[in-house]
């Protein structure tokens, strides 16, 4: 397509949202860019094949971090998908949304139109809700949620154990009330992923005004002066260019679009300057603002056999994977993430900061390879890190990756909240209804009690969500740091938008993929010039724990 009206640069979570809604219009001509392949393998559909997915770079960009100060000089991969469906098709299919409180918190910091009421009816939009619609739940989007079943025993275990321990249950985390222990909703339908690939541009692929054109790096975005005009890109080792009428849209990612923004001259001027790169537009706040959700994963013997470790090698393995094959059931059709607690970790937080999930099988390390024996594990997420990070330049060059510092666990009131994520999710476990199941401590092990021991454990072990955002942050105009407006347009440039998890100014209290997806949903009306959806009314009105400032639960 030689002049698209809209060159859309990256088929991720948020571009194929974009691709979708923008070429509706038959007069729109739209461009849709992604540098990885195209989502055909069955890797992609397979829930349980996540993690060859993540072992493997042919659909994941493995990012390297660099050495993290917080983690004693750990460095660790940044898992992001490189493929149709972005980090929709590699990712952990987790479907939560956050806090109302988060978004309320966009608000606050000069993001009109970004609030609760105003976000919530795009989720609806997005979402088919196998469970049914509600004021909470849309019914009939492109996005397919499925509701589980719990009925692992271990899950069960957890959910008996939270109300055991004194927690709130809650009936839908993504509904009035988050704080409490309950089923974890997922992307998945009729035992398949469901990526942003399938659900939204899967229905678009055959219009004649989009194309969408896989294994294209793009370099740069072409500027003329103060206005971006296209992109340039290569082809067969040939330096191209390719102009758009209206828009350049960037839906690369956290890494992604900071990366390309500096590689085109847009970011601190200083820091391009020192790469070579002649600055076009001083954005000190390229980059910058990098949250990311540490991650800490406690792990036991089962003492029952009704773990997945049996299902995990062997002839067993073969033949879950011929049963999801057949019949798109059984192990492999689902995420194995049955249950999901959201909790305070001390008191004095009006909403929650913890994650927890349990996985009905524990991992080695950093090698994913199963635990020898039946076992489980439960992951301690701190959801609302204050630690802040950077996407910077490593080299001028385009096909090399940025450099990645997240600074985990450098801000002592991190420490202390995943220091606490231990200490409840031990005592979670040894509730009357764990009593049966629970084998030996594995990590961090029974011998480690003090805090400071408790702290080496954590520095040492300590991973990611891979939930990296905020990057390229909205703001307002006066704000120095501010990359986009509410609008995702880049502040000082025109024609250039940005339209994925960089511009949220915080981390969601959540996975991000279902916030990134609401995203590009809300601001593909901005695009269109359609009207907003109608803002929720009280009724969508979120509960907190009445007692949260003098009690952690």
């Amino acid at each position: 397509m030689d002049d698209p009206d809209f060159i859309i640069v990256g088929a991720g979570s948020a571009g194929c949202v974009l691709a979708n809604r923008l070429s509706a219009d038959p007069q729109t001509k739209v461009l849709l860019i992604e540098a990885g392949p195209k989502d055909g393998a069955i890797s992609l559909k397979a829930p349980a094949a996540m993690l060859a997915n993540l072992t493997s770079t042919k659909y994941n960009w493995a990012f390297p971090g660099a050495p993290e100060p917080g983690l004693g000089g750990r460095s660790f991969q940044h898992d992001r998908g490189r493929v149709l469906g972005g980090s929709s098709s590699i990712n952990g299919m987790c479907w939560i949304r956050g806090h109302a409180r988060d978004y309320d918190g966009w608000l606050q910091r000069g993001c009109a139109g970004w609030g609760w009421a105003d976000v919530l009816p795009y989720f609806r939009r997005a979402e088919a809700y196998d469970a049914g619609a509600d004021t909470f739940r849309g019914g009939d989007g492109p996005i397919r949620v499925t509701r589980p079943r719990a009925e692992n025993p271990l899950a069960q275990a957890f959910l008996d154990a939270g109300r055991q321990a004194g927690y709130p249950m809650t009936s839908d985390i993504s509904g009035q009330v988050q704080e409490g222990f309950g089923v974890f909703d997922r992307s998945t339908h009729k035992g398949q992923r469901w990526s942003t690939a399938r659900g939204y541009l899967d229905p678009a692929r055959s219009r004649s005004n989009l194309a969408v054109r896989t294994d294209i790096h793009v370099r740069r975005i072409l500027m003329d002066g103060l206005r971006a005009e296209g992109i340039v890109f290569n082809n067969s080792g040939i330096e191209r260019k390719i102009k758009a009428r209206k828009e350049v849209v960037l839906c690369s990612g956290a890494v992604g679009s900071p990366h390309l923004l500096m590689l085109s001259g847009l970011g601190p001027a200083a820091h391009l300057t020192s790469h070579g790169i002649e600055p076009i537009a001083d954005l000190p706040g390229v980059g910058q603002n990098l949250n990311d959700h540490p991650d800490y994963v406690l792990k036991w013997r089962c003492l029952q056999p009704v773990s997945m470790w049996p299902q995990s090698r062997g002839v067993m393995k073969l033949l879950s994977g011929l049963r999801w094959l057949s019949t798109r059931t059984g192990p492999v059709a689902t995420n194995h993430f049955d249950t999901v607690a959201a909790v305070r970790s001390r008191a004095g937080i009006e909403y929650p900061d913890l994650q927890l999930t349990l996985a009905p099988l524990a991992l080695q390390g950093t090698t994913w390879t199963p635990v020898v024996g039946h076992s489980f594990q439960i992951h301690v997420g701190l959801m609302r890190a204050q630690g802040r990070g950077a996407i910077t330049l490593a080299s001028a060059d385009p096909l090399q990756p940025p450099h990645i510092q997240a600074n985990y666990l450098t801000n002592p009131t991190d420490l202390a909240a995943m220091r606490n994520g231990v200490k409840l999710v031990r005592e979670l476990v040894h509730q009357p209804a764990f009593a049966s199941l629970r084998g030996e401590e594995l990590e961090p092990g029974a011998q480690v009690e003090s805090d400071e021991d408790i702290d080496a454990r954590l520095r040492a072990m300590t991973g990611s969500q891979w939930h990296l955002s905020c990057t390229a942050r909205m703001g307002a105009a006066d704000d120095p740091d501010a990359v986009v407006d509410a609008q995702g347009r880049v502040h000082g440039i025109s024609g250039l938008r940005i339209v994925d998890a960089s511009i949220m100014p915080e981390v969601v209290n959540a996975n991000t993929n279902a916030a990134t997806i609401m995203i590009a949903e809300k601001i593909s009306d901005v695009i269109i010039g359609r009207p907003p959806l109608r803002p929720a009314g009280p009724e969508a009105e979120v509960s907190l724990n009445p007692r949260w400032a003098t009690h952690q639960r």
